[in-house]
């Protein structure tokens, strides 16, 4: 796999697959500059070598063609801001004023297209689309990790359509970072997985499995173990098909010697709101009729304590519904921890999504090793899975 650092674009035209996936204010404004942060250094390598870059994303999950609020042009102006040099807007990802624009683009200079989702030829992975696309450039940058797991037209059906190919600086620190966890962390390693539902982590809490010392659980997933275990759960979240998949991942980790740690006590609600009555349960034990939504005072001492004394942390999900006052102190606390054991020394990685979101609105952003840009990417590559822009990537 060719890197950037190792091609030269002078006098070239760039097409670079980025990942301005953003979260827009109501206003259209920019709600997080992760995403847009993460791309600048590849965009302002290509400019700087005398290249052009066209750049081209999705935003959102449009259902039919245009749409307003997922349009592109929402981020131009803080794009453009953020590189210092005026971006400019293509519109139409296969139209013809981005083909003009496209041409007369000067090194230099940099344009970027509307959502390629418009087109269901994207998701596709439709190869005349894909072509169409490459056909503007003499080289193709992938650096939208957080799309690498996907086999769509522009993040790996492309490769099929340019002469040559490179990873941009995004992909490579993820890669990067995702080995310094998988294959020879620093010890004590303890893994960190929350959000809802066991089904969602399963492979990932395999995998980790061979190398963690240590495996935390909390958010609403953790109700499914205290269910297989015979407790007492309530409302809770549970996965009732998955209760025999539990006890087995207790029995690994035990067989392993991995210390699986799960919330000796919970922070409930009467009903799943913003507004409901709060009352704390032992999580095994929790009345009829409230349910989990965040780890309990205990547990969060606990997990801080197990968290502050490891080398190589790996998060990945809140440990309850983070985004309500009244659930948030497990998730606060431990961020807090896992920045404090940075600034310890140890090395930690943030794995996308809710997570990272958490960890950015708490200020922690600075104060952690890194935080992935691709939630799915991130998870996929952690089980050990091709994703198909990097394979796509690879000569």
């Amino acid at each position: 796999m060719k890197t950037i650092d190792s091609y030269n674009f002078a006098g070239k035209k760039a097409v670079v697959r980025v990942d301005l996936n953003v979260p827009l204010n109501p206003d259209f404004s920019v709600r997080d500059f992760t995403r847009i942060n993460a791309v600048i250094a590849t965009v302002k390598k290509i400019v700087a070598d005398g290249g052009s870059a066209i750049l081209m994303s999705h935003m959102g999950r449009p259902k039919d063609g245009f749409e307003d609020k997922f349009s592109l042009k929402h981020v131009v102006a803080p794009l453009s801001e953020k590189l210092g040099l005026e971006v400019k807007f293509g519109g139409d990802p296969i139209g013809a004023e981005a083909d003009e624009m496209a041409a007369n683009l000067q090194p230099g200079e940099v344009m970027l297209l509307d959502n390629l989702r418009f087109y269901k030829e994207e998701k596709k992975g439709d190869e005349e689309f894909a072509k169409k696309l490459a056909s503007r450039g003499d080289v193709w940058v992938m650096d939208a990790f957080g799309t690498a797991h996907r086999a769509h037209a522009s993040t790996a059906v492309i490769a099929k359509f340019v002469d040559e190919k490179v990873s941009g600086y995004v992909m490579g620190r993820e890669v990067e970072n995702a080995k310094k966890i998988t294959e020879n962390p620093q010890r004590p390693f303890t893994a960190i997985m929350g959000g809802a539902k066991v089904s969602d982590k399963i492979l990932l809490i395999e995998r980790i499995m061979e190398v963690a010392d240590n495996i935390i659980i909390g958010g609403g997933m953790a109700y499914t173990f205290f269910k297989a275990q015979g407790g007492t759960i309530g409302n809770s979240l549970c996965e009732e098909d998955k209760l025999d998949l539990a006890l087995e991942l207790i029995e690994k980790a035990k067989a392993k010697g991995v210390n699986l740690v799960l919330p000796v006590d919970s922070v409930c609600g009467d009903k799943f709101g913003e507004d409901a009555a709060v009352a704390s349960y032992d999580s095994n034990a929790i009345a009829d009729g409230y349910m989990g939504l965040d780890i309990g005072p205990k547990a969060a001492e606990e997990f801080s304590k197990i968290i502050k004394e490891s080398k190589s942390i790996l998060w990945n999900g809140p440990m309850g519904v983070s985004e309500w006052e009244n659930f948030a102190n497990g998730t606060t606390t431990v961020a807090t921890a896992v920045a404090e054991a940075t600034e310890a020394g140890a090395f930690s990685l943030i794995g996308g999504g809710d997570s990272a979101a958490a960890v950015n609105t708490l200020g922690f952003g600075d104060r952690v090793s890194y935080i992935s840009t691709g939630g799915g990417a991130m998870l996929e590559l952690m089980e050990g899975k091709v994703l198909p822009g990097i394979a796509a990537l690879e000569d």
